[in-house]
């Protein structure tokens, strides 16, 4: 299996994120419960969880009646996931592919396919488009967030408190691609992308995908107050997420 650049240097952090996926505020009291809320009753879905990490999202999903198949680059990640789904009885079917290659997986076989936090990494952008378009079923839906390109690149930088912050723009163009540790006490450098807005967007159109929400999501008071961290995200939006369908009858070509 051909290597994408990105997941090369992920692959290096596997037990470091997998530590920091479990213990994330973010991650744990924002992200993953907008996510789930966001893509509602699931019963009876098929859903493919693309760049699914250590699989929290899958066994979420499958725990909510979804038929699950999860996804990712990282053979580590896969048999953890794989693993966890024993453990708690869940029947998920576990794939190591790239997310521009999903060779062995149906076409037209997902009411939903989920890519969450991971469009931003990966190298190939509208390959893994085409691909998700290919194994949605006309209607299906594609459920994507990814860092707010607007207020996270190398060139913006944040200043203040929990609370307080303010965001300094220098360059949004560039750079589009840098090395950087995933977080401060983490020696080894991982790939991070920068793309525009109108990079996604383009992307979109060409692969034949319209777009049916975007949303900024804000957190709640409750939210707050199990993590204060997030007052700031009251004032500006760190995360931005992406719903697109597969036209009825489309195929998939812009």
């Amino acid at each position: 299996m051909r290597q994408d650049s990105s997941a090369i240097g992920w692959k290096q952090e596997d037990e470091e994120w997998i530590a920091l996926a479990q213990s994330n505020d973010f991650r744990m009291f924002f992200i993953m419960p907008y996510t789930l809320e966001y893509l509602g009753d699931v019963r009876g879905m098929d859903i493919l969880d693309l760049g699914c990490g250590e699989g929290g999202y899958s066994r979420e999903l499958a725990a909510a009646g979804a038929r699950v198949y999860s996804v990712d680059s990282s053979s580590f990640f896969i048999e953890y996931a794989a693993e966890k789904a024993l453990e708690e009885c869940l029947d998920i079917r576990h794939f190591v592919r790239n997310s521009d290659d999903l060779y062995g997986i149906p076409e037209e076989s997902f009411d939903r396919v989920l890519c969450s936090m991971m469009l931003m990494d990966c190298e190939d952008l509208q390959g893994t488009l085409r691909e998700i378009m290919r194994v949605l079923k006309p209607g299906g839906k594609l459920v994507a967030s990814v860092l707010h390109p607007c207020f996270y690149g190398k060139e913006i930088t944040w200043s203040g408190d929990d609370t307080e912050k303010k965001v300094t723009v220098e360059d949004y163009f560039h750079p589009v691609l840098w090395e950087r540790a995933l977080y401060k006490d983490v020696d080894k450098p991982v790939i991070w992308r920068h793309r525009t807005l109108q990079d996604y967007v383009k992307a979109f159109v060409a692969c034949g995908f319209s777009v049916t929400d975007l949303t900024e999501p804000i957190p709640t008071q409750n939210q707050i107050k199990k993590f204060p961290g997030l007052g700031w995200l009251q004032k500006i939006p760190l995360f931005l997420f992406w719903e697109l369908e597969k036209k009825r009858g489309g195929n998939g070509e812009g």
